[in-house]
């Protein structure tokens, strides 16, 4: 695979992918920064900026406009905020794609911000808040990392508070976006069919007033956990709701890929050891999964399920023995190559896509680091070992960095806290 990177006169970095065989095309525009670059005052003007840039621009006076002009090619767009970038993207036809260049950085550049848009879209952001409060499947990992991140903004909701969604106006938006919103601190990836020297010119044509600057840092997160952590919500749900989980590695350590690798066998897909284990041998729980999530200068991994509440402990030994099985047994050699082969097909299936493509060279791009092929991650982790898996569990898992979110009819965390131990 090929790719090349350029850099628009005012900095710009641009990552362009050909695709062979493909009549589409997509446009991916990332911004490196989300909820952890806020201070205590704009929690939630990330997202509320994301969903301002749709309201309309000086071009286009509504988001209708917007939608309608996407829409009318049979163009695929949308955007996304997490804790360290907010996304803006299109998928189209090749032929269009100059339309999407031009939405897009329409988008970017001219977006009116109104103050009577920002009035209707504020009671839309504190409806999206209510929703989670009644989606525990999905709130669970916000009071996880609350738990894991206490004090530190890589801890608090994307979406704000209803205190700061209720305050936020015209002007902190504005001032957050220039302290952001810049060419040194955004990256722009063009996937898919397309004649080069045609999209160079038109790059610089809509992306070249970017304006230059330099980002403001985000709070560092100190790694440091000397015993084991519960925190639980108090809600009256059918279901209780849990994620156990550990501090691990962050997003440039060497050994991520044998993280992730450990995540898939313990409980990354339907045939790992916890799905097993906990479903299909116990019936406990219909959903349970392990995942890892990597930060700058952190992250973790966890194991999230949803079980009657009368078997929540039950379920929580469950878990940690499986987690304590890899601390003293290799995995086989036939299971670990299950794991690789697993997320080879995921890799290579995801990546058939032009926006997947788009979105895997923009995020590397975005963090700084050297772009690594597909194929060079691949290797990377067809390397990883049976003693590599080993290793890193007895890093990670010890008694001392485990933390324990729960969302259900429970208020007593010492009860929790006797069987917090591998």
């Amino acid at each position: 695979m090929k790719y090349k990177k350029i850099i628009l006169k005012n900095g710009l970095p641009v990552i362009l992918v050909p695709i062979k065989e493909t009549q589409v095309a997509s446009v991916v525009v990332l911004v490196g920064t989300g909820s952890r670059y806020e201070n205590d005052d704009e929690a939630g003007a990330s997202h509320f900026v994301e969903h301002m840039l749709f309201k309309g621009t000086k071009k286009r006076q509504t988001a209708l406009k917007i939608s309608e002009e996407l829409d009318s090619i049979g163009g695929l767009f949308n955007a996304f905020t997490s804790k360290d970038r907010t996304g803006y993207f299109a998928k189209v036809d090749a032929k269009h794609l100059e339309k999407a260049l031009d939405v897009i950085s329409d988008i970017y550049l001219n977006s009116k911000i109104d103050v009577k848009e920002i009035e209707k879209e504020r009671g839309a952001i504190l409806q999206e808040m209510s929703m989670y409060e009644d989606m525990p499947m999905s709130m669970v990992t916000d009071v996880f990392e609350r738990l894991l991140y206490t004090k530190n903004p890589l801890g608090r909701d994307i979406i704000g508070t209803k205190k700061t969604i209720s305050s936020l106006n015209r002007k902190t938006l504005l001032a957050y976006m220039h302290k952001f919103y810049l060419a040194d601190n955004t990256v722009l990836c063009v996937a898919g069919k397309f004649n080069e020297k045609k999209l160079i010119s038109q790059l610089n044509k809509y992306f070249s007033k970017i304006k230059k600057g330099e980002k403001s840092e985000f709070k560092k997160v100190i790694e440091k956990q000397s015993q084991s952590e519960i925190k639980i919500k108090f809600k009256k749900t059918d279901q209780t709701h849990f994620v156990l989980g550990l501090r691990s590695l962050d997003e440039d350590h060497k050994d991520r890929y044998i993280l992730t690798l450990m995540g898939i066998i313990l409980g990354g897909n339907m045939s790992s050891r916890l799905f097993t284990e906990v479903r299909e041998k116990k019936g406990l729980a219909y959903y349970i999964r392990t995942g890892t999530e990597y930060f700058k200068g952190c992250g973790y991994i966890a194991t999230q399920a949803g079980v009657k509440h009368s078997n929540l402990e039950l379920t929580i030994k469950t878990v940690l023995r499986e987690c304590r099985k890899m601390t003293n047994q290799k995995v086989s050699v036939k299971e670990l190559q299950k794991a690789k082969d697993y997320i080879s097909g995921k890799k290579v299936i995801g990546l058939e896509s032009s926006d997947e493509m788009a979105m895997f060279f923009a995020n590397q791009e975005i963090r700084k680091v050297k772009i690594e092929l597909p194929e060079e991650v691949l290797r990377k982790i067809l390397k990883v070992t049976s003693e590599d898996i080993l290793r890193i569990a007895k890093l990670v898992f010890q008694n001392k960095k485990l933390n324990l979110a729960i969302i259900g009819p429970h208020n007593n965390s010492e009860r929790f806290r006797k069987i917090l131990k591998f």
